[in-house]
């Protein structure tokens, strides 16, 4: 369960009663509403995936950790999927408006020199190195964790260190473009004055 902030500023946690709160907002007997819940999941993470979202499964969980807030503040939903439904498009809008703030950092980034064709990976690792030691720690450590994971622990390892920085994931994913960016540029820069010799 993760924490999750909320406009004000302010801290919320998705505790277990917010989520039973959930369950039995989906159907009575527990074993329904738990069987409800993965459906209602499945159907959310299809509606990121069919939007191009490269992380469906968070959008879907941050989706239905918003709905189980609101019934934990009293909200009374009578329909929980049709309401998700609803905060899915509003989680979409949010999301779409940080890809283009990505896009806009994307084309505010200088192109170094194309890189020489015939340099060998062994030299563009060399630069990747040298690149990776000169970040400061804290920077190298965050971009190497980040991508350190496979696929399925990927999303809970990012959504720990989002945690643990107390930060949103979209504002992590924001931070972890900008070093790579940075990254990328310089290790580019790098081959490019390597292939110059």
């Amino acid at each position: 369960m993760q924490d999750r902030t909320a406009s004000s500023g302010s801290k919320w946690r998705l505790s277990q009663e917010a989520f039973d709160a959930l369950l039995a907002g989906l159907d009575p007997d527990r074993a329904r509403a738990g069987e409800r819940y993965e459906v209602l999941r499945q159907k959310l993470v299809r509606f990121f995936e069919w939007r191009g979202a490269f992380d469906a499964e968070e959008q879907a969980d941050e989706t239905l950790n918003r709905v189980a807030r609101r019934i934990e503040e009293g909200e009374t939903i009578q329909n929980v999927a049709a309401y998700a439904a609803g905060v899915a498009r509003m989680v979409w809008r949010e999301a779409a408006k940080q890809q283009d703030r990505s896009r806009e950092l994307d084309e505010r980034t200088p192109a170094p020199d194309p890189e020489p064709e015939d340099v060998d990976e062994s030299a563009r690792f060399e630069c990747l190195d040298a690149c990776l030691a000169a970040l400061p720690d804290d920077q190298r450590d965050l971009v190497l964790a980040y991508f350190a994971e496979e696929r399925g622990a990927k999303i809970d390892s990012r959504k720990q260190m989002a945690a643990r920085l107390g930060v949103e994931m979209n504002a992590l994913r924001i931070r972890v473009h900008r070093i790579r960016a940075r990254l990328e540029l310089c290790v580019k820069e790098c081959v490019y004055r390597r292939g110059e010799r």
